[in-house]
């Protein structure tokens, strides 16, 4: 890849990670549905109006609005509330082990020594995680990873669902989750038009960089990423993503770094390595082929 392509890539995986942050820093001044809400609006508002879906397409993104809008990023968020950024995002990341094991189940992948081995290694690292102090609340763990799940039913439903542009999938989702994600917001929060009006920086900062920066500019940068060059080159970057999110946890938010989150992380990120990396010898090419 080349080093023009690498940094954009490397600023992508910087601009996901330090949406934990903003989403960390966001919902201590709104609430955390609130959040979602406004993200949403948002998002649709810039991309629904320049796009098109059919009818076929209707139906799964109808599906996708509660699974991937209406679960997973409302649980994010509120699992976020009371967990460590650094944390926190390792425990997102096991939606990428969800996903394998439901590809398993219900669409017959073979899963293989390799992955299996990577599975153990990311289930263990959340076990190491387990035995140490940064390990969110008991519920702020099972809400992130019931995030975590979501996000990979949604990869399911994706992957058997006909192609739609992602930009076009990502504003639509956000429109047709609007109101799941407000009804929950109205039923399980309090004072909203208060906290909208005392709203600062933090709280409007972090609607718009999740909608523009990390949803729309990152997003729209990845899949021409991958349009360029092959997916084995571009996917492992992700795996720096929670890595550069316990730096900035730790940098911005004074985090602590202890022992069982380096060793815990590690051992996911190892994990999803060891799942999404296929290690091969290439054959090199004789002068006739």
């Amino acid at each position: 890849m080349p080093l023009k392509d690498l940094l954009i890539g490397l600023g992508i995986i910087a601009i996901w990670a330090f949406n934990i942050i903003v989403i960390k820093l966001g919902i201590e001044d709104l609430p955390p549905l609130l959040v979602t809400v406004l993200r949403f609006i948002l998002v649709a508002v810039l991309i629904v109006p320049f796009t098109r879906i059919s009818r076929q397409q209707l139906a799964w993104i109808l599906l996708l609005a509660i699974t991937f809008g209406g679960l997973h990023f409302p649980l994010l968020f509120l699992g976020l509330q009371h967990s460590e950024a650094g944390t926190g995002a390792l425990l997102v990341q096991m939606g990428t082990p969800f996903a394998t094991l439901l590809a398993a189940i219900f669409l017959k992948e073979k899963l293989g020594p390799r992955r299996i081995f990577g599975l153990i290694l990311a289930f263990g690292g959340v076990v190491v995680l387990a035995g140490g102090p940064s390990l969110p609340p008991p519920a702020s763990t099972a809400l992130l990873l019931a995030s975590a799940l979501f996000w990979a039913v949604s990869t399911m439903i994706i992957k058997l669902a006909p192609p739609i542009a992602p930009l076009t999938m990502t504003g639509w989702i956000s429109l047709f989750a609007i109101p799941l994600v407000a009804a929950g917001s109205w039923l399980f929060e309090d004072d909203q038009w208060h906290a909208l009006q005392n709203a600062g920086l933090a709280g409007w900062g972090a609607v718009v960089y999740t909608a523009v920066m990390s949803s729309i500019a990152a997003y729209g940068l990845w899949y021409w990423l991958l349009q360029k060059h092959p997916v084995s080159r571009v996917v492992p970057l992700t795996l720096l993503m929670p890595v550069f999110a316990v730096i900035l946890g730790v940098w911005l938010l004074d985090d602590p770094l202890g022992i069982n989150k380096v060793a815990g992380g590690a051992m996911v990120v190892a994990g999803l390595a060891v799942i999404n990396i296929r290690f091969s010898r290439h054959r090199r090419s004789s002068p006739a082929s």
